[in-house]
């Protein structure tokens, strides 16, 4: 039988190559609300939120100055974001739009409502809120059944006010 993680286990936090480490504390900090909790000089910064050590590592040990990776090639496709709640998720696509971060999409997938974009080195982002379990889309038979319909981000947006 193969070996099965525990179901409280979590992904803790992601690390991420940058090639401009101010840009990138900017992006993750200012923009998505992240709170920057430690930093190794003019290198690497740690973000987290509440007070969680860290949720986002970014450092430039390996990529100062670099250009983006190849869309092309095997990595990351995109770190995701969990808001608690609709009303704060608005507010983080509001805040990613008045940084004049264009949105690549968004999609309600029955399960979750996520809003995609870049940061500012061209890795892929996901800002999504989970609905309860009780009303994810399920088939006849108890199966869970998600989608890709379109998120009216407008709606989403006017639930931040």
């Amino acid at each position: 039988m193969p070996a099965k993680a525990p179901p409280e286990t979590q992904v803790g936090h992601i690390h991420l190559k940058v090639t401009d480490l101010e840009r990138a504390i900017h992006f993750y900090g200012d923009v998505l609300g992240f709170t920057l909790t430690q930093r190794y000089g003019d290198q690497a910064a740690f973000l987290g939120a509440g007070d969680y050590h860290h949720h986002i590592g970014l450092n430039t040990w390996h990529s100062l100055g670099a250009g983006p990776a190849p869309e092309r090639a095997a990595g990351l496709y995109h770190s995701a974001f969990l808001f608690p709640d609709r009303a704060s998720l608005g507010a983080a696509v509001q805040r990613v739009l008045d940084h004049g971060t264009p949105l690549d999409g968004a999609a309600d997938h029955g399960v979750s409502e996520a809003v995609y974009l870049r940061d500012p080195d061209g890795n892929g982002v996901e800002l999504y809120r989970d609905r309860p379990r009780a009303d994810w889309p399920r088939d006849e038979n108890g199966a869970l059944r998600m989608v890709n319909t379109r998120l009216d981000v407008d709606a989403l947006l006017a639930e931040a006010r």
